[in-house]
């Protein structure tokens, strides 16, 4: 670290990076004071800040200047603590709480730079040029794009905004090798507009981390190190697609008989409704009492010991909300687990079209019951996994056990579930054989979430909450950790006139095999949507992809080991592995599934062909074994052969040919 400084103006240094600059007439760093309205339906959120002061700091003071650590002084008690420990550089920020609880940092970047992260990002990878909000909350229905987006707001006000995500968090990594991560639970605001700096705002004085590297990759692989590295998965979740069905004992049978006989590698069963359902306006939902519904499923244990017997697992669903219908809310009502609106009553929120109650997390006694449930009622009746859904709905508002100003606790809520599932299956020593997936995260959650899904799409194709942004989302959230990630196969959102096409479902099943999971979804609204089992196309085209998937278990393996060696994900951004090729850095919605293996999906509606950038390297169709020329090419992509190519160097590229060789084309005409 080295500092330079004169009454004018501050410059520091690490690693020979200029990390700030402080002039009078451009601050390094603003404190203030402001008071936050929160108004929220359905987990979206707006969100307005009325500022009582803002002090610009033009005059900083260095009260401390040495090699280890620098301390410069402003207005209001300020003190800027710099350090550099364990190779990272540390600036902590220290100032009467009662006088400062909004601040602004300023960074300097390269205009040349560019800057990904911001946890799951549907619609963005590169946020040089944008304002990112940093908050927990739904996805969002249409996105701000489309006619269907209006149609939410006036409904429900659940459109959301490009930023809306389930999974925020607040680091970034940039591609001139260094990252950025702020210790902080509360609203940020990270503004990338600037070309030659990056101004980060927050709602109290966190702790901010910066690291410098070699290289790009290195970057991501410390910032990945830094948030923590999920575990692999078991082995057997590569034998094939989870197949997601429900209705009951006999039809979750039927379904996947019919599944086999088409020759579709069937691996688990995920049955959301194993809980038992309820019928709303919004379509087929789910009865939220953590118990096996005797009612759809009378022998629930001993059908999924009968299953796995036959090589298929049981996966179930689970989230943090409670029917007020059920006996597990009578128990954790009585015991004072839930949690409180301002009157003192449990919060009734309201989730789609009727309200549930929510479990108190900082409750310590409402926490180990919870992991009770779940050992209990899921691991100990032979579940494999589940679905670990919301985490996004805690009201600014409500009133928490531990004192906790829920404002500040909103963030972390996704974060302490994901850890409770962890620990449930740690403690039921379960680690390495069950597997759970989530939705919603914050700052450090792959240290406890075992697998990520992509939430609610749309059916549809378009660009702001259609097929399009589960290709973004699985890229960009391998820059915050996560490894394993998955979207549901055709999408789930199902609303007034969009339904779930055949064409939609053919194309997200080309696309799920190059992941590492590959599990369908019924939809909110299965009867109006197309489905697995609509017609024998559909049935044929799912058992090849669903054999690919299988077929490419070595393959897969070797990701997940990679990962866990180097803190590189599955599922890359083209310019990790071509830092030097500008155009990579542009790329939204094509990946590298590994080194070896380049996917551009198909997402848009009646597409045959597809543009693809091929990087300098030996790229070979996979389809046609056509070696190709490195740049922007179109390819022919009919159904049945979506655009994949692999290396020809790879060690694995008789695996590659062997799949081609042993999954003929199974094309279907549109």
């Amino acid at each position: 670290m080295e500092i330079q400084h004169s009454s004018r103006e501050i410059r520091l240094y690490y690693k020979n990076r200029l990390i700030i600059h402080h002039r009078p007439n451009r601050p390094f760093i603003q404190i203030g004071q402001g008071q936050a309205v929160y108004r929220e339906k359905h987990a979206n959120f707006t969100i307005r800040d009325t500022l009582a002061s803002k002090d610009s700091c033009r005059k900083l003071g260095v009260e401390k200047a040495g090699r280890e650590q620098v301390i410069l002084t402003g207005p209001k008690d300020l003190r800027v603590i710099c350090t550099e420990e364990q190779e990272l550089f540390r600036l902590r920020i220290e100032a009467p709480p009662a006088e400062v609880n909004r601040l602004w940092v300023r960074l300097e970047v390269d205009p040349k730079e560019h800057i990904f992260g911001g946890g799951e990002q549907f619609s963005r990878l590169d946020l040089k040029g944008c304002k990112l909000p940093l908050w927990v909350e739904e996805q969002g229905v249409g996105r701000g794009r489309g006619f269907i987006s209006p149609l939410a707001n006036a409904h429900s006000g659940a459109a959301g905004h490009w930023y809306s995500t389930y999974f925020p968090q607040t680091s970034f990594v940039s591609s001139a090798g260094w990252y950025c991560s702020a210790h902080t639970s509360a609203y940020a605001e990270f503004d990338f507009t600037p070309g030659d700096s990056c101004l980060l705002h927050f709602w109290e004085l966190p702790e901010i981390t910066l690291g410098v590297e070699e290289d790009f990759r290195r970057a991501v692989a410390a910032h990945n190190r830094v948030n923590g590295l999920q575990p692999s998965l078991p082995e057997w979740v590569y034998d094939g697609m989870w197949l997601g069905v429900q209705g009951g004992s006999r039809e979750i049978e039927e379904k996947l008989e019919q599944a086999r006989e088409a020759g579709i590698r069937v691996g688990a069963l995920w049955v959301q409704d194993w809980e038992g359902k309820r019928i709303t306006t919004f379509g087929k939902q789910l009865m939220w009492n953590w118990k096996y519904s005797r009612d759809e499923y009378s022998d629930l244990p001993e059908q999924i010991a009968r299953l796995k017997a036959k090589g298929v697992r049981f996966l179930g669903y689970i989230n943090p909300f409670l029917a007020i219908e059920g006996d597990l809310y009578r128990e954790a009502s009585e015991k004072g687990y839930l949690v409180r609106d301002p009157r003192g009553n449990d919060y009734m929120i309201e989730v789609t079209t009727f309200p549930a109650a929510l479990i108190d997390l900082t409750n310590p006694a409402a926490y180990e019951w919870i992991k009770g449930v779940i050992k209990e009622h899921m691991i100990g009746i032979g579940q494999s996994g589940w679905m670990c859904d919301y985490g996004e709905y805690l009201p600014t508002d409500a009133v928490l056990a531990s004192g906790e100003s829920a404002e500040a606790y909103h963030n972390r809520y996704p974060l302490e579930w994901a850890r409770a599932n962890r620990e449930a299956v740690e403690e039921a020593e379960s680690l390495g054989e069950v597997v759970f997936f989530n939705r919603s995260g914050y700052n450090g959650v792959s240290r406890y979430a075992l697998s990520y899904w992509g939430g609610d799409q749309l059916v549809d194709w378009s660009l702001g909450d259609g097929l399009a942004t589960a290709i973004t989302a699985g890229i960009s959230i391998g820059f915050s950790g996560i490894g394993f990630f998955h979207s549901d196969l055709g999408g789930f959102t199902s609303v007034a006139w969009i339904k779930r096409t055949k064409e939609l479902f053919l194309r997200w099943a080309e696309y799920a095999p190059f992941n590492q999971i590959m599990r369908s979804h019924e939809g909110n609204r299965p009867d109006g949507c197309w489905q697995f089992n609509s017609d024998r196309e559909t049935l044929n085209h799912l058992a090849r992809m669903s054999r690919i998937y299988a077929s490419l278990k070595p393959y897969h393996l070797q990701l997940a080991e990679e990962y866990s060696r180097t803190a590189i994900p599955p599922i890359r951004h083209c310019a990790l592995e071509y830092p030097d090729d500008e155009v990579c850095y542009k790329l939204k919605y094509q990946y590298l599934y590994g080194r070896d293996l380049l996917v551009a999906p198909v997402y848009q509606k009646r597409k045959t062909t597809r543009k693809v950038y091929i990087p300098d390297d030996s790229w070979i169709h996979l389809w046609s074994g056509r070696k190709m020329t490195p740049g922007y090419v179109t390819v022919d992509a009919p159904i049945g052969s979506p655009p994949v190519f692999y290396r020809r160097d790879s060690s694995f590229s008789d695996l590659f040919e062997s799949i081609v060789r042993g999954n003929p084309q199974s094309q279907v005409p549109f």
